[in-house]
């Protein structure tokens, strides 16, 4: 069986604008999915890059054009200018991570995308913890099943960060089967290319 680290943040829009798909695409090739929720916060500032207020004003702008290209060609609904974005994406990392040792690894991805289009196409605040709980509930997880791994989800968070910074991981989505890495959901073409390898 291949297997495949997902390493990611639920704030982040090119997560959300592939994690439907990857998630297809690993079961079509029966893929093994590693969930590795991270914190960007700590990854970028030893692989070069910058929170998104602190890149270029043409950064910026640029990416403001393919969030809608990426939306229109996706026809994934997308709010370019969400109401809470920014947002710390600690907690619901950590809930999903949580979610991932309660109740199995596709309860977690349901509802790591939960999350993240609640932030991209809901207006909701994934920083604040009732609505993360509701959104746990909406996905049918126990909360109090997630909260009693809550220390434990912590320190793999912790871990997981750690890992994506071993593994040179810079931003997000980054995927990595066998030791080959791919960054960007507009790379999910070649992570399926190397799961359809024999």
């Amino acid at each position: 069986m291949k297997t495949v680290r997902y390493f990611f943040t639920p704030s982040s829009p090119w997560t959300y604008l592939g994690h439907d798909r990857f998630v297809a695409m690993a079961k079509r090739h029966g893929a093994r999915v590693l969930l590795r929720p991270c914190d960007l916060g700590r990854v970028f500032p030893v692989s070069g890059g910058l929170p998104l207020p602190k890149r270029a004003p043409q950064r910026q702008a640029y990416r403001l054009h393919e969030l809608a290209r990426w939306r229109e060609h996706l026809g994934v609904p997308l709010n370019i200018h969400p109401k809470h974005f920014p947002v710390p994406a600690d907690h619901a990392a950590r809930t999903i991570v949580a979610a991932d040792l309660a109740a199995g690894t596709d309860a977690a991805l349901r509802l790591a995308g939960a999350l993240m289009r609640a932030c991209w196409a809901e207006d909701r605040d994934i920083a604040d913890a009732a609505t993360v709980a509701a959104i746990v509930g909406e996905q049918g997880l126990d909360a109090g099943a997630l909260g009693a791994k809550a220390d434990e989800a912590a320190r793999l968070y912790d871990a997981y960060t750690d890992e994506a910074i071993e593994r040179q991981v810079f931003g997000a989505p980054f995927y990595v089967t066998g030791d080959e890495p791919f960054w960007g959901q507009d790379r999910l073409e070649f992570v399926e290319r190397a799961l359809a390898k024999p």
